[in-house]
């Protein structure tokens, strides 16, 4: 008391009572995790997520920290219709909130919450133990229920019937002898009924470790990465979507699912934004104005872009080519686009290739070529996101051989993180989804360094700006938010503004001074700088 009061004579602070309070608070029990809370709500498009809640004991008293959720994923085919989906998906999220408020609420009562490695370790062998138990459970069911297995192969096609024509003949000879197997799609890795409740509290445990330190969510990851807060952080560039030419879209066209723009570094989020929406209005002004054929009709899409109704792949490139051109904006040296196929979605397995468009089918090496075209004649696209099937392992290396010096092949291993890499491809897209920890987003950035770009999922929690945290806390260049709709999104977009605001006005925010993988090739650095210098 005698030493407080020698503090205050010496500080002669005009609130005494507020200055005594933070004295003898700095000398209280460090906070501690009493219990959590997990409760259901629904993400964006309705669906069953859940909401960890995380309660300390600061001062004696029991206070409500910090909430968080993470975004739950099933694969690509999940849809909110799909009522065997949804079933699993209300079971995935009982049982998830089950463990948060019994066994995971037991667990980590007492421990301290700004130690994101011990409460990580502990969630993740928690994760594990049940992993093992079901995949033994399943084994033993497996093993009881043996049955013959569906064939392996389906071949594209049969050979064609021998006829009178040599020219058919030798054509069908050849046919056989270049026919490959193809190959049947890989099972996804199962999802862990529950495995949500593991990176909602991990990163709710994050959130509340940020706020008792007094530090905002971004410095706190950059510590665990760093063992220290970086004296400098940028701002990762926004990749937004312009439009989609999808599966969903109303045209004929399925191969776009997404066309993201790329823009010139060093440019600001509100640059980035405005000059988003300035090309978007002037395309909705092209098509209203157009008497050309082929778009027919605009929706929006779940990347929050306007999903358009297209039949061929030029036909929206071409649209935001004249667009850029009437706004002044050099396409290919001072914005660039990327992209995203989801050719998984496209795969038509009775008969071994994509539909690309409705009716128009290609099998892999013909989607080859055809990417190929695509990026000699628009050479401002420099990504292409999921070209194929991570099944066709051949197809990936032989698109990388042909256009790989102009263009980077980027894979979504959402479904396959524990997969090898693909030869061909330069970067993955990570995303924040079920047991994945903080800890774990950590130690996958350092391990995959320049290769990762960050991505929301089309399920996202509705308030949730935590990710724009996580990119600048990580370190990483590139973060996908999607389209400049939706609060969910906008959340993030407006998140990514203050964080870069705040980093200004303390004189710790540098820019990047060029385009960096996995999105741009060596080559394509160089012409990039080269654009920029002039």
């Amino acid at each position: 008391m005698e030493r407080a009061l020698n503090e205050l004579f010496l500080q002669k602070p005009e609130d005494v009572h507020g200055y005594l309070a933070d004295y003898f608070a700095s000398l209280s029990a460090p906070p501690r995790i009493n219990r959590l809370k997990g409760r259901e709500v629904y993400d964006t498009r309705g669906q069953l997520s859940i909401e960890v809640e995380v309660f300390c004991i600061v001062c004696n008293k029991e206070k409500s920290i910090s909430s968080a959720a993470v975004s739950s994923y099933f694969g690509p085919k999940e849809t909110s219709l799909d009522w065997k989906a949804g079933s699993q998906r209300a079971d995935h999220v009982m049982t998830a909130v089950q463990w948060i408020n019994e066994p995971l609420n037991h667990m980590l009562k007492g421990k301290n919450p700004c130690d994101q490695t011990e409460v990580d370790h502990a969630l993740s062998d928690f994760f594990m133990a049940h992993y093992l138990e079901e995949k033994d459970i399943h084994s033993r069911e497996k093993e009881e229920s043996r049955s013959p297995s569906e064939s392996e192969l389906v071949l594209f096609s049969a050979p064609p019937a021998q006829t009178k024509d040599k020219k058919n003949v030798d054509k069908a000879k050849r046919s056989t002898t270049s026919e490959k197997p193809f190959p049947p799609a890989e099972p996804p890795e199962p999802v862990l009924l529950g495995s949500l409740a593991i990176g909602s509290v991990s990163l709710a445990v994050a959130r509340a470790g940020a706020v008792l330190q007094g530090i905002p969510l971004y410095k706190y990851i950059a510590a665990l990465r760093n063992q220290e807060t970086p004296t400098q952080f940028h701002i990762p560039v926004s990749l937004v979507t312009l439009l989609s030419c999808g599966k969903t879209s109303p045209g004929k066209l399925s191969l776009l699912e997404e066309v993201i723009l790329i823009p010139r570094v060093g440019q600001r989020v509100k640059q980035i934004i405005t000059m988003t929406l300035e090309i978007q209005k002037e395309m909705m002004r092209i098509m209203n104005t157009s008497t050309k054929a082929g778009a027919t009709q605009a929706i929006l899409h779940d990347s929050g872009a306007l999903a358009l109704g297209y039949e061929k792949p030029e036909q929206p490139l071409d649209l935001i080519t004249e667009a850029c051109a009437n706004l002044g904006l050099a396409l290919g040296t001072e914005i660039h686009l990327a992209v995203n196929c989801a050719a998984h979605e496209l795969m038509d397995y009775s008969k071994g290739k994509y539909e690309v468009a409705t009716g128009i089918l290609k099998s892999p090496d013909e989607l080859v070529d055809m990417y190929q075209t695509i990026i000699n004649k628009y050479p401002a696209v420099v990504a292409l996101i999921d070209p194929f099937r991570r099944e066709d392992i051949d197809q990936w290396e032989k698109l990388s051989n042909v256009i790989g010096d102009s263009c980077s092949l980027l894979a979504d291993m959402t479904c396959k993180s524990k997969a090898p890499s693909l030869l061909g491809v330069s970067g993955r897209i990570l995303k924040h989804i079920n047991e994945t920890t903080v800890s774990d987003l950590v130690l996958i950035t350092s391990d995959h360094q320049g290769s990762l770009l960050m991505a929301t999922t089309s399920s996202e929690p509705s308030s949730g700006d935590s990710l724009s945290d996580i990119a600048v806390g990580l370190g990483l260049d590139y973060i996908k938010l999607g389209g400049l709709s939706g609060a969910e999104r906008m959340t993030k977009y407006n998140r990514l503004i203050s964080i870069e605001e705040e980093l200004a006005q303390q004189g710790i925010l540098v820019s990047k001074e060029k385009h960096s993988p996995p999105l741009f090739t060596e080559k394509l650095q160089e012409q990039s700088n080269t654009a920029d210098v002039a």
